[in-house]
């Protein structure tokens, strides 16, 4: 089901794994094709409380910066979705809950209990708003043009790799898993025809 008129595609996996270039060239080609589409970006990356922590070594991960990047992740696609009828996102809130796992303390009570909830808006709210996850297992160089954002959890990434699909296949969303190996091209290619067979509505 769309949020109001707009159909809800998103683009997830791992860090490095191409995510953003392959957001971009998907809304690119829709957008050649006449369709009404946007897209996001990933709003953990425009956070106060990410900024502090990631780019002024201020503080660690804790529960008010995640509940912060789980907002934003909510609200940037709900806003993005008005006069539009198709949105690709840069991850899902299934994303932001799945390193919240990782990097808070779930042996605090408070924590535990506020995930609990996280995870129950993620598991009702997503198969209403999401048509589908494309899911990306590509692996490219994470150190890469200085990404600072992306070098402060580089030791997390074979475990957000298993904890974020676990984080969606949980949600029930449909997870189209994208062949390795791909050009960007090619990439969209696939998408766009897989899109297409399981008849969800990009026009």
């Amino acid at each position: 089901m769309p949020i109001r008129d707009c159909t809800v595609v998103a683009v997830e996996g791992t860090a490095a794994a191409g995510k953003t270039t392959l957001v971009h060239a998907l809304t690119a080609y829709y957008r050649e094709q006449g369709v009404n589409v946007t897209a996001t970006g990933e709003p953990a990356r425009v956070s106060p409380f990410m900024e502090e922590i990631v780019l002024h070594d201020k503080g660690g991960f804790d529960l008010t910066a995640e509940l912060d990047a789980f907002a934003a992740q909510l609200t940037t696609t709900m806003r993005a979705t008005r006069n539009h009828s198709l949105l690709i996102t840069d991850k899902t809130p299934a994303n932001v809950l799945a390193y919240a796992r990782l990097v808070l303390d779930q042996e605090d009570p408070q924590v535990r209990a506020v995930l609990r909830s996280v995870e129950s808006l993620c598991n009702t709210w997503m198969p209403i708003a999401y048509s589908a996850v494309i899911h990306c297992r590509d692996h490219y160089d994470q150190e890469a043009g200085g990404d600072r954002f992306r070098g402060k959890v580089l030791d997390l990434q074979s475990a957000t790799e298993t904890a974020v699909y676990e984080a969606i296949q949980a949600t029930k969303v449909p997870i189209l898993d994208l062949p390795q190996g791909l050009t960007t091209q090619a990439r969209v290619e696939w998408i766009a025809k897989q899109l297409h067979i399981n008849g969800i509505n990009v026009h």
